[in-house]
């Protein structure tokens, strides 16, 4: 593995045989949404599935995207946020976190954590830090919170004495009841210290007419990986809890300090997406 002050860490390539592009991924069919190349024939049929079921799901994929960029932002030029752990990467492509991060502040460190080996290899080739900041991939699972934080390339990119933006951008729905999301955020956010934030996303089914809610939910219940995990809004806000909300609180990622962004705005049911920023006390 290679590390360094400046610049971009990376670890070295993993097994061609972890990359199976017959079965859809949820980072290649995001990026597939986007409007990316970086996808293979099932990562569009299954896209385009579940464009047939919510046809709106490109746009929420726009949307979700335009956040992560405000939130970014905010952090970064607002309430001085120098250093960012983005977990759920998913392909690079415009407005990374790391761009957003350092066009405020050239200093900021990113650490991108995502679980796609085809996601790794883009990295390598697109995440590419300003000299004086850094950013650093490392191949893990948000199910695995303890590998992630004691991570030698995550130690010497983040410094966790000092705040640190923790980034679940449309993450947390991929992850099942069972599997304890809320656990995994709390382990995530105890590790870091005052100050630091928790920017999240999550598809919600609050706005689906109630056969296509019911639906998702049953999918949810069975379904293969990369299943969407709706969730409402009261089960979004407990990812906050114990944190600060800054405002305008859990809304529509459409509408979370959309100001500048394109008019007319969508609808929260056109996007069906949740999104937050809070500060930990």
């Amino acid at each position: 593995m290679t590390s360094e002050t400046s610049g971009t860490a990376t670890e070295p390539g993993h097994p061609a045989d972890r990359i199976d592009t017959s079965v859809a991924h949820p980072a290649r069919r995001y990026n597939y949404w986007l409007g990316g190349k970086d996808n293979f024939q099932a990562d569009r049929e299954s896209g385009d599935a579940m464009a047939a079921a919510f046809p709106t799901i490109r746009l929420s994929a726009l949307e979700n995207r335009r956040f992560l960029r405000r939130a970014v932002r905010h952090l970064a030029a607002e309430a001085g946020i120098r250093q960012f752990l983005d977990i759920g990467t998913g392909i690079p492509t415009a407005d990374n976190t790391h761009e957003v991060a350092q066009a405020a502040d050239p200093r900021a460190r990113v650490v991108y954590v995502d679980n796609d080996p085809i996601v790794l290899a883009h990295a390598r080739a697109l995440l590419t830090s300003s000299p004086e900041g850094a950013t650093a991939y490392l191949d893990a699972d948000l199910r695995d919170p303890e590998k992630i934080l004691a991570h030698p390339d995550l130690r010497r990119t983040l410094d966790l004495s000092e705040p640190v933006a923790l980034m679940l951008i449309a993450v947390l729905h991929f992850v099942p009841d069972p599997d304890d999301p809320y656990a995994t955020v709390g382990r995530l956010l105890d590790a870091l210290p005052s100050g630091s934030y928790l920017v999240a996303s999550h598809a919600t089914h609050d706005h689906l007419p109630a056969p296509l809610a019911n639906e998702a939910r049953a999918a949810a219940r069975g379904g293969p990986h990369g299943t969407i995990n709706l969730r409402g809004r009261d089960e979004f806000v407990r990812f906050f809890a114990g944190l600060d909300m800054v405002e305008p609180g859990v809304c529509s990622v459409a509408e979370w300090r959309a100001d500048g962004e394109p008019e007319p705005r969508p609808s929260a049911a056109d996007v069906s997406m949740y999104g937050g920023v809070a500060r930990k006390p």
